[in-house]
């Protein structure tokens, strides 16, 4: 076996996966908070040399996803319906099959029902289920500090905001939503919840900062599909040779 053309692939395919990340991590910095997705790399074991006298070991690089559950900035939104979240914890809301979903993106609005949904539709839920309001109410909505959603005087329910003990486990899903998968880990609902109505999080990624990360990748990948080039050269010039005695 060619192990350096093998470790040269496995390299190209680590880094490929890499600038998908980065690309992911870019094409959603603009969604309230989105948590980045970051790629560390690992040497995997592959085999033996065993024509070799000290039997030596060799190594293929992998590459490992993880989400980065670093804080994002508030920013002001100005808008009654935006609630942004202060220190740990996750919005709870239902998805479209019925099972829970979790996201730091507070961009909420009513839907025509009088529901309070995400912009994507899903129901946000409050202690006691979903948050209802009357439509057709024009008392002003308020949303206090510890998440206790009133329209005028009348109280409509409380956010429901979560955590996790182990949230490297949640399994990130499109728009900036985690479930919990086949993880089996529970939420535990937050005593103590901070949110700030009129205010979003921003996204914890830097376009700056993945755009460096871009531009390593892919030198990363050109020098090592150079590699493959060459062993591949190597190889047919190898067999040339052999092939033709004279």
């Amino acid at each position: 076996m060619n192990v350096s053309l093998v470790n040269a692939a496995a390299a190209m395919n680590a880094n490929a996966r890499w600038q998908e990340v980065i690309s992911e991590n870019l094409s959603a910095s603009s969604v309230p908070g989105f948590r980045r997705q970051q790629v560390s790399f690992s040497a995997v074991e592959a085999g033996v040399m065993r024509n070799d006298p000290s039997l030596q070991h060799w190594s293929l690089p992998k590459a490992t996803n993880t989400t980065s559950f670093q804080r994002g900035e508030l920013y002001r939104s100005d808008n009654p319906l935006h609630v942004g979240i202060e220190g740990a914890g996750f919005f709870e809301v239902q998805m479209p099959d019925g099972t829970l979903g979790y996201t730091r993106d507070g961009s909420f609005q009513m839907n025509a029902q009088g529901q309070l949904v995400t912009k994507l539709g899903y129901p946000v839920m409050g202690s006691n289920g979903p948050i209802q309001f009357d439509r057709n109410s024009p008392a002003p909505i308020s949303i206090s500090p510890s998440g206790e959603v009133a329209q005028g005087g009348e109280s409509k329910g409380e956010l429901k905001l979560v955590d996790f003990n182990q949230p490297q486990q949640l399994m990130p899903v499109t728009g900036g939503y985690f479930i919990t998968g086949t993880s089996g880990i529970m939420p535990e609902e937050l005593r103590t919840p901070a949110v700030r109505q009129g205010f979003l999080e921003g996204a914890n990624t830097s376009s700056v900062a993945e755009m460096a990360n871009l531009i390593t990748a892919m030198r990363g990948f050109e020098t090592n599909q150079r590699i493959v080039q060459l062993n591949d050269e190597r190889m047919g010039r190898a067999i040339s040779e052999l092939g033709n005695p004279n």
